[in-house]
């Protein structure tokens, strides 16, 4: 984290979580309609409490930086955000369990 020693990287190959992989769709897809650079992504990584980039998984942190860059971008607001979650957390817990994909 901004020229901090990462340590070992491990190499071992997985197979994506669904929500994994909609995360890298939904960077490309924004990247693509021009919401964000490389650089704007970049600066909410590095500007993250150190305490929340070392607790977070890499799909974890780019949908941080991905959603900051959308509400700074005039995408959606925070209240338009926090609307969507309500609706989406009444569908109940297994709203969505796909496997696979």
């Amino acid at each position: 984290m901004g020229g901090d020693a990462a340590g070992p990287i491990p190499d071992a190959s997985h197979d994506f979580a669904i929500w994994e992989k909609r995360v890298d769709a939904l960077m490309v897809l924004c990247a693509e309609r021009g919401h964000f650079t490389v650089d704007g992504l970049r600066r909410v990584l590095e500007d993250m409490p150190a305490e929340n980039y070392d607790t977070m998984s890499y799909y974890e942190r780019w949908i941080v930086s991905i959603n900051q860059n959308l509400i700074e971008g005039g995408v959606y607001s925070t209240a338009e955000l926090a609307a969507k979650m309500s609706e989406v957390a009444a569908r109940g817990d297994t709203y969505g369990d796909a496997t696979g994909g």
